[in-house]
């Protein structure tokens, strides 16, 4: 039952499959119930994996992002560096979607998908900015919306290619690859 796997639970649940790096969900409940002496002191205790795939599914996925724009800009502030020796990777990758994402992942009759703009930082390994578009959104389009660090090294593919962008990275005192 999913309302007895409460948000906070379900949100560690998901942590220590991220950091355990399993692959899925018998993964990630057999690897708790190992710990299961030491959960309590993070407020949680075993799943099952039926309530942790219903909890997937029925959960509202909004909950998590916007906890991860929360907690973003503090984990940023702990690894401040200087911006000359920042490099930061630019790319996206398509979501195919189920149709259970027909009411907000529209832009075909019958294909479902969405797409995840990415900025990396390959120091801390691990990403300093994303957007989530409809799959037909052009990269440059969301590249464009996407801050500018001043200095940072910025890497990308030819879905970047726009010159009025590469103007404003290079007005921003960035170098691009």
């Amino acid at each position: 039952m999913v309302r007895k796997l409460t948000t906070k639970r379900h949100f560690i649940a998901l942590l220590y499959g991220q950091l355990s790096g399993s692959t899925s969900l018998r993964e990630i409940v057999t690897g708790m119930a190992s710990h299961e002496t030491r959960l309590y002191h993070v407020g949680a205790a075993p799943v099952k994996r039926s309530t942790m795939s219903d909890a997937n599914s029925q959960r509202p996925w909004q909950v998590f992002s916007e906890l991860f724009a929360q907690m973003l800009p503090q984990a940023h502030r702990g690894l401040r560096r200087a911006t000359a020796d920042a490099v930061r990777l630019i790319d996206s990758t398509s979501i195919r979607l189920s149709s259970l994402s027909e009411s907000w992942a529209t832009f075909s009759a019958d294909v479902f998908g969405a797409k995840a703009h990415i900025v990396y930082d390959p120091n801390a390994d691990r990403p300093v900015y994303f957007a989530v578009t409809p799959a037909n959104v052009n990269d440059i389009t969301a590249a464009k919306a996407m801050p500018i660090e001043l200095g940072a090294t910025y890497v990308y593919d030819l879905g970047y290619y726009d010159y009025g962008w590469w103007a404003k990275l290079d007005e921003a005192g960035c170098r691009f690859v």
